[in-house]
């Protein structure tokens, strides 16, 4: 288990770090700089909880069980809402895509799953399951 959850932070980290330049360096021709702020907190938060999967990756090796890899799920689930819906809001400004801004209310769906990774962490490193 433990090698899969760090296997997917390494992935998610290298996907960040080309996020995250992309960007610092070329998103600014694109769209206004508020959308620029938005692309960068999903980026962030998206690294964030690369550490918060690298954590519970090493966390598991010595406390395996279920809430460690509920932990990692919540948190690969909150990445891919929480920041994959800036990202894609951050998209679509910049392509004048209009009709969906709707997809801004999965971007607190996914802070939640962030705290539910958090909280499941906190679980297994205090109670050892299977």
């Amino acid at each position: 288990m433990s090698r899969s959850i760090l296997s997917s932070a390494a992935i998610l980290g290298a996907l960040a770090v080309i996020l995250g330049a992309f960007g610092a360096h070329g998103l600014k021709q694109y769209v206004p700089v508020e959308t620029v702020s938005t692309f960068e907190t999903g980026v962030r938060y998206h690294f964030y909880h690369v550490f918060a999967l690298l954590a519970t990756g090493l966390s598991a090796i010595h406390f395996p069980g279920i809430r460690m890899k509920r932990a990692a799920q919540c948190f690969f689930t909150g990445i891919l809402l929480f920041s994959g819906s800036l990202y894609l809001l951050t998209f679509l400004k910049a392509t004048q895509t209009v009709g969906y801004s709707g997809i801004g209310i999965i971007t607190p769906i996914g802070g939640l799953f962030f705290v539910a990774g958090w909280l499941f962490l906190l679980g297994g490193l205090l109670k050892r399951d299977t």
